[in-house]
């Protein structure tokens, strides 16, 4: 499994995790507020107040985007959705639902909660800013914080997918009609609308001399025509597959080696020669785990020939499996979720495939192939 992340905590049963992009953000907000907001609305502060100030508020919009998104997660669970993880990242935040939902007011529900917090907590920093003096950091902190949340709270209502008013959008297409698919694909489509929009809204910005504004709206414009553009992609290539299962993709004849096989050996008579990619790891004949590249890549080149292979191995408890008669699209779900590139396919009778990135994608381009 891959590294997402820094993981900070678990709540209600939810992993929360600073993807690295996240630093990022927080340092050029940060200095964005201390260098230039701040100094214009309040001009009797010290620099350590400026900047101090900076990162403190930096860090609380990313403490209201955590709850937006503890919203969204905490109903989806009262729909029966499993919510493995939130992650912040450069634009925000998101919740990782392990499905779906299954109807269309469920859909409705999720999305429409995160855009009412957001004004929820607008309206909870707007009404404790007379609590505080005029002028100091505190009181510029609640007002900030109010003016930031309503903006969130407004650009998520944007009719396209994937901010929240897209998912609204969907949901109310999906009633209407009864149809995921279209409902999907409208979303996508007006998502990408208003990233082009935004595009060149900051195209136009930028030329009119607002240049760090206009590239930053531009910025932002990119990344959801590209979020909904993959969204699209990911729906066309959920509809080709269909009820395809995973028996119908995997692969019958794969590498078994036993465990007392050290890596130089099992990658250049065995994994190299074979181009593959994965090894099931078997003792007494029996499958005891699996080792891949990436693990294999975690040992120095120099160790390979003392390294055996169940050193390294994961162990079947372990493994993250799928079944011949799962769909093959939940099994694509599957592997991007828990960041691995091959499924060993069990059943009663132990490991009886392995199912890969790869082999989705031959299997997706001989569908493409007969559709055409």
């Amino acid at each position: 499994m891959t590294q997402r992340g820094i993981p900070i905590g678990r709540y209600w049963g939810i992993s929360v995790d600073l993807d690295y992009s996240w630093f990022l953000i927080v340092g050029l907000l940060a200095w964005m507020l201390a260098v230039s907001y701040y100094p214009l609305q309040f001009r009797n502060w010290t620099t350590a107040e400026y900047w101090a100030m900076g990162f403190v508020t930096a860090i609380m919009l990313f403490v209201s985007v955590l709850i937006h998104e503890f919203a969204h997660s905490l109903v989806a669970q009262q729909f029966g959705l499993k919510v493995p993880r939130i992650t912040l990242f450069l634009f925000g935040g998101v919740s990782q639902l392990e499905s779906e939902p299954s109807r269309a007011s469920s859909e409705f529900w999720i999305a429409v909660v995160g855009p009412v917090t957001s004004l929820a907590l607008a309206a909870f920093f707007w009404e404790v800013e007379p609590f505080f003096t005029p002028g100091r950091p505190l009181f510029a902190l609640v007002e900030y914080m109010a003016l930031l949340n309503l903006i969130l709270a407004i650009f998520n209502l944007i009719p396209g997918f994937p901010l929240d008013g897209g998912r609204v959008f969907r949901a109310l297409i999906w009633k209407m009609t009864g149809n995921y698919h279209r409902a999907t694909m409208a979303a996508g489509i007006s998502g990408r609308f208003f990233g082009f929009a935004l595009i060149l809204l900051g195209v136009w910005r930028a030329l009119t001399g607002d240049l760090g504004g206009g590239i930053w709206i531009a910025f932002i414009g990119w990344f959801l025509e590209s979020a909904a553009s993959s969204q699209l992609q990911q729906e066309s290539v959920k509809q080709l597959l269909g009820d395809h299962k995973v028996s119908d993709a995997m692969r019958r004849d794969f590498l078994k080696v036993p465990g007392n096989v050290s890596l130089e050996e099992l990658v250049e008579r065995n994994l190299l020669p074979l181009g593959a990619r994965c090894a099931v790891i078997t003792e007494f004949g029996n499958p005891a785990g699996m080792v891949t590249m990436s693990a294999i890549r975690e040992v120095p080149r120099e160790a390979w020939p003392a390294t055996m292979a169940a050193q390294i191995m994961i162990p079947s408890p372990k493994l993250t499996t799928t079944e011949p008669n799962a769909i093959l699209w939940s099994a694509l779900e599957k592997m991007g979720r828990d960041g691995v590139n091959q499924l060993p396919v069990v059943d009663g009778h132990g490991i009886v495939g392995i199912l890969s990135r790869e082999d989705i994608l031959h299997y997706l381009s001989a569908l493409k192939a007969l559709a055409a």
